[in-house]
């Protein structure tokens, strides 16, 4: 599957509508966005898309199961959101991949890493390993809930302890609130040398796209082509180079069912079926 990713859109509350043009066919995509201002990320995406035929505005969606239904109902036609997310979507039979960006130092995945205290005890998926034991996770991440229940870590015994963020999770682990914290492995590589006292102790051996735009399976598709196009363009453009700046990328990469293949396996263990209402 191509190089391992981090550009991550956290989860959140905004949608993002983006209107073709060119056809006339509405082509509303939705984004999710945490509150701390990542739509600002989006302004010079959403300008740079206007030059190519696609206008673009903020709606504000409650939660997962409210953008699910706006998906159901084909009230939107995509969004951009982050593994754990994209995948749950494309199993309940919503949406596809459609592009996903790369990062500055160009990486397109990403994957779990289980942290712990330096010499600690190494992390094993096995039920006697996980009886009794701490995590410190995200809610919804593929590095993160997802990884833990796919691994049956309350069935084993485990604690799961859900936190606001990755860098929280560390912070849990540090202060001795959790014995391990599952973390993306993007984020630990950035934040390593700042917990002299911790180390990486597991890690999962597979791979997830992150940030992806997902096209619901309703959408028209000349206008998600259309999208689609103009996405990938960013790489190169001298006219895109705000729109990479931004959001800390180099462009967009094209993604399909096939590079999904290792989160939709996690989230299948981890319970993820049609009738998933991200409970």
């Amino acid at each position: 599957m191509g190089s391992r990713l981090h550009v991550s859109l956290a989860a959140g509350a905004a949608v993002l509508l983006l209107a073709s043009t060119a056809s006339g066919a509405p082509f509303r995509i939705a984004v999710t966005q945490d509150v701390s201002g990542e739509a600002r990320k989006y302004e010079p995406l959403l300008d740079y898309l206007g030059k190519k035929g696609v206008q673009a505005k903020f709606v504000l969606a409650k939660d997962y199961p409210a953008a699910a239904t706006l998906f159901a109902t084909g009230e939107v036609d995509g969004m951009f959101c982050g593994s754990g997310i994209a995948g749950s979507f494309i199993i309940k039979g919503l949406a596809l991949p459609v592009a996903r960006p790369v990062s500055k130092d160009g990486t397109s995945t990403y994957w779990a890493v289980i942290l712990g205290r330096k010499g600690g005890q190494k992390f094993s998926p096995k039920a006697e390993f996980l009886k009794g034991k701490r995590f410190a996770f995200t809610a919804l991440g593929s590095s993160g809930e997802f990884y833990f229940r796919s691994i049956g870590g309350a069935r084993a015994g485990a604690v799961g302890l859900t936190v606001a963020n990755h860098a929280a999770a560390i912070d849990a682990l540090l202060k001795g609130s959790a014995d391990y914290a599952i973390v993306k492995n993007r984020v630990w590589d950035r934040l390593r040398k700042n917990y002299p006292t911790l180390e990486l102790l597991g890690e999962d051996t597979g791979e997830n796209p992150d940030g992806t735009l997902i096209a619901s399976v309703k959408a028209d598709k000349a206008v998600v082509q259309t999208v689609s196009d103009a996405l990938l363009a960013v790489r190169g453009d001298a006219n895109a180079a705000a729109v990479r700046n931004a959001a800390g990328i180099e462009g967009y990469l094209k993604t399909n069912p096939d590079d999904f293949k290792h989160t939709i396996e996690l989230l299948t263990q981890a319970g993820v079926t049609k009738s998933y209402d991200f409970n």
